[in-house]
């Protein structure tokens, strides 16, 4: 099955729709309440390797609604982020916003406060890996309030 280009396109500049956007891996189920509440908004995850498992790694395929967003977090371990498709927003505490799109990859060192999620009017996909997570579990903190969000527009 091949893509059509006009979807490639509109996926790779962040601006595909709901209904025109294809997706690499399935999208999962919503995310059960003992994580969405650490989320405003709804989001997926389709876990693509397990944390149980020899390679101590685990891969999560992540889909954010338009406007979702994650907590301010930290992993003790570290993450690394690789989107795949939308339009979403990175940020480490006390730095700028990085604006996030198809093909962008996001390393994020042990322990540095942030939090990630869709721009206000577009979907947003990411593949979600955790690194080194015999250092420990996430760390979920206070929200991304809805003033400093929007002022990102």
């Amino acid at each position: 099955m091949s893509i059509p280009e006009d979807i490639i396109e509109h996926a790779h500049k962040g601006t595909a729709t709901k209904k025109d956007a294809f997706e690499l891996f399935q999208k999962g189920e919503e995310l059960p309440e003992m994580f969405s509440k650490y989320f405003s908004g709804k989001a997926w995850l389709n876990m693509l390797v397990n944390r149980d498992n020899e390679f101590n790694c685990p891969i999560g395929n992540v889909t954010f609604e338009p406007g979702c967003r994650n907590n301010w977090h930290k992993h003790p371990g570290g993450q690394i982020l690789l989107v795949t498709g939308g339009r979403g927003y990175y940020q480490e505490e006390g730095k700028p916003v990085q604006e996030l799109k198809p093909g962008d990859v996001v390393t994020i060192a042990p322990n540095v406060k942030h939090w990630h999620g869709a721009v206000p009017d577009r979907w947003f996909v990411h593949l979600s890996v955790e690194t080194n997570v015999n250092a420990g579990s996430v760390e979920w903190l206070e929200p991304v309030n809805d003033e400093e969000y929007l002022a990102l527009k």
